[in-house]
């Protein structure tokens, strides 16, 4: 099981939370999954350590709601005034009015509430008053949310999941409430716009249909599911709103298998499965688009049939049968025959060879992930589809990454102890869609997100650490990892900065950092949207540093980044403190420094957030001596010579070639050349004892752009290495750094 579960439309980070935490839920749920969650949209990031089985992975959401940087989206939240304790005083009418005069971002933020609040506001006659005002509301219903009806519904919705977590807090919820939820959902379904079919009306169903889960009522509406199947048409799968709403259907049945009214349902009335079975025949044409999850969780969810031994089972084996037999393993059904396959192995595995699926996540991933390409010593791609040089660029884009990691936070690349992650495993699919087809049943993961990087348990040895990912295939024909660099961030930070496993490094508030430093490391000071959104001033730092997993996508990665950036430049001393604290494990220590923190630094916070919005150049906001700060140009009279932790530049040619040397004295390690900044295409090339050619050279990073790095941890010593920096195309304002450590 499990906990805290989260519906498809929310961030899905998997926790590793008690059995305990549930064993205090509410006894409607016996065994069944939790009520979903908000509807926020959020981020792709997890870290579980068991691998997820197919009874606990969520229906799949549409892959175009994964393709969010760890940034602002397209449209930024707006922020309101929204306060719990205005809730928890409120009752009556006075509540109703309330509710429905709230935002939808106000009362998705009602999810999160604790105690005492919680159960001030979720008392079961609150709950009580909301039910009855959702009946007159849906009798009144006029096909969109003009009455705020959605309000009502997410009051309920968040009810239903905190009574779950706090039952100690809120109270237990029984008939009263329950007599009052049953006439409510009933009016809401017996209301003719309730067969409406467009986009407001969408929304709102989107919401009332994961309520009957939430309220347990999806044996009474087994009809009202079937329904939102068999209506299912051109004009709804045009609606994203309704397609939305439609899948919430997987969700309620996906959660409703241990409920013993439902499945006695079931069994009094089996059209459910045939349902399932004519959706999945219709929908064929989805296949292969963006909206085959609506097809693949039809099959998933037929499959899951097949969990009910007697004669549900036997009625589903020849159905699921004939959708494996109907798709393939490759092209554009994958989804359907890899989802309805993993499935079977776990519901049914002792009849495999009656489906033709023995041993299938073998033949999976030999046949799916056939390229593996070394970086190095601590980096292994394997890939579903790439050329040589997009292999070549990515581990490229890569090492210039870890270079600058350690040079900022000054790791001297020493991990911290008890870590045995010497080696990253990157695995790259070829699409969104190909991620969502095969990296849930080959690594046991959930893939409603960008991307997922599993930290595994560092300290075990010949642990594995791995980031699932794939490539963006919106933004071709250019090229790029979806999330690749801000993930490898994570990696280099559990290695060389967070002591312990996932659990343990967010023990204490650490999540503005985890975050905040993967966005910071990997746009360093470009990054605009987040710049935009600070100028809001929606939070203080202090705010900031608190931030959890159950904080909103803007502020773990914006507000994350932005608070990461400023403690750099302006209290990188108070970093320097944190560090050490992490990497010594002392996490219970970081929070007494946390707290002395306070509130000390949140009005210089806002000005700092002033100053960069507006300054043209950054630096200027970066107090002379505080923060890591820039390197020094290099001193040396003639141009050409580098030496150590300086740069030459800024650097421009339209054609000429430009050479510079460096002498590595005895005992140096860890050389590093990193050209960067400016526009145009710059290539380095880099070779020892004599200046490199085009033709003959030691190292050449052939990236595009101009940041470009060259690593040599065992150097040449006492000796001279040559650089040339040749234009691709013309480049301006380039930088070019060498760096090296000294042993003592």
């Amino acid at each position: 099981m499990r906990c805290p579960a989260t519906d498809w439309y929310r961030w899905n980070f998997a926790f590793a939370v008690g059995l305990i935490l549930c064993a205090t839920s509410a006894l409607a749920r016996p065994g069944a999954p939790p009520p979903a969650e908000s509807s926020w949209e959020g981020h792709g990031l997890e870290h579980p350590h068991q691998r997820i089985q197919p009874d606990e992975r969520e229906p799949e959401m549409a892959p175009e709601r994964l393709r969010q940087k760890h940034a602002p989206g397209l449209r930024s939240r707006t922020l309101v005034a929204c306060e719990p304790a205005a809730f928890a005083s409120a009752s009556g009418m006075e509540l109703v009015s309330r509710v429905k005069g709230s935002t939808e971002d106000c009362l998705n933020s009602l999810f999160y509430a604790t105690a005492p609040q919680s159960g001030q506001i979720f008392i079961e006659s609150k709950m009580v008053t909301i039910a009855n005002a959702l009946t007159v509301s849906a009798q009144q219903y006029a096909g969109n949310n003009s009455a705020q009806t959605l309000q009502l519904i997410l009051f309920l919705r968040a009810g239903y999941y905190v009574q779950f977590y706090q039952s100690g807090t809120v109270g237990s919820y029984g008939a009263s409430l329950r007599d009052a939820i049953r006439p409510a959902l009933a009016a809401f379904v017996a209301n003719t716009h309730f067969t409406d079919v467009n986009d407001a009306h969408g929304a709102v169903l989107r919401e009332f249909v994961i309520l009957i889960d939430s309220a347990v009522e999806a044996a009474q509406h087994l009809g009202t599911l079937r329904g939102l199947l068999d209506r299912f048409n051109a004009s709804a799968e045009a609606s994203y709103y309704m397609s939305s709403a439609t899948n919430s259907v997987y969700q309620v049945l996906y959660r409703s298998h241990s409920n013993a009214d439902f499945l006695a349902a079931v069994q009094a009335d089996t059209s459910i499965l045939q349902a399932l079975e004519s959706f999945i025949t219709r929908t064929e044409h989805l296949l292969g688009t963006s909206n085959q999850y609506l097809t693949v969780n039809a099959a998933r969810e037929l499959a899951r049939f097949l969990r009910h031994t007697g004669p549900l089972q036997t009625l589903t084996r020849p159905k699921v049968k004939a959708v494996i037999d109907n798709h393939s393993m490759t092209g554009p059904s994958a989804g359907v025959w890899v989802g309805t396959a993993e499935m079977v192995d776990f519901y049914d595995k002792a009849n495999c060879a009656y489906y033709g699926t023995c041993d299938f996540r073998r033949t999976v991933e030999q046949t799916v992930l056939g390229i593996t390409h070394t970086c190095g010593a601590t980096l292994r791609m394997r890939a579903q589809h790439m050329t040589a040089t997009q292999l070549t660029q990515s581990c490229g884009q890569l090492a210039t990454q870890e270079t600058y990691f350690h040079d900022t936070l000054k790791t001297n690349r020493v991990p911290v102890a008890s870590d045995n992650n010497t080696s990253l495993e990157v695995i790259i699919f070829d699409s969104s869609l190909d991620y969502q087809n095969y990296a849930g049943v080959l690594f046991g993961i959930s893939t409603n997100n960008g991307g997922m990087y599993l930290e595994g348990d560092p300290a075990a040895s010949g642990n594995q650490a791995r980031f699932i990912s794939y490539e963006a295939e919106w933004l071709r024909p250019s090229f790029e990892v979806w999330n690749l660099r801000h993930e490898y961030v994570h990696y280099l930070d559990g290695r060389y900065n967070m002591k312990g496993d996932f659990n343990t490094s967010t023990s204490q508030p650490t999540v503005w950092w985890i975050e905040g430093l993967a966005e910071y490391i990997s746009k360093k000071n470009d990054n605009a949207g987040a710049v935009t959104l600070g100028k809001s001033k929606a939070f203080q730092l202090s705010e900031v540093l608190r931030n959890s997993y159950s904080s909103s996508a803007d502020r773990v990665y914006s507000w994350g980044y932005l608070a990461t950036r400023f403690m750099f430049e302006r209290h990188a001393d108070q970093v320097d403190t944190f560090l050490n604290q992490f990497r010594a494990g002392n996490y219970a220590t970081y929070r007494q420094s946390l707290d002395a923190l306070g509130t000390t630094n949140d009005t210089e916070f806002h000005q700092w957030i002033d100053c960069v919005s507006r300054a043209a150049d950054p630096s200027v906001c970066v107090p002379p001596g505080s923060g890591p700060g820039p390197i020094p140009a290099c001193t040396a009279s003639n141009p050409q010579q580098l030496d150590n932790d300086c740069y030459r530049g800024p650097l421009a040619s339209t054609g000429t070639l430009l050479y510079f040397y460096l002498y590595v004295p005895p005992g140096a390690r860890n050389l590093r050349f990193v050209a960067s900044g400016g526009t145009g295409n710059a290539d380095l090339y880099v070779r020892s004892g004599t200046w490199p050619s085009q033709t003959v050279y030691d190292y050449r990073p052939y990236l595009p752009g101009n940041d470009e790095t060259v690593e040599i941890p065992s150097p040449t010593t006492g000796a001279y290495y040559y650089l040339m920096l040749m234009a691709r195309t013309p480049y301006s304002d380039v930088k070019l750094e060498a760096h090296f450590d000294r042993v003592p």
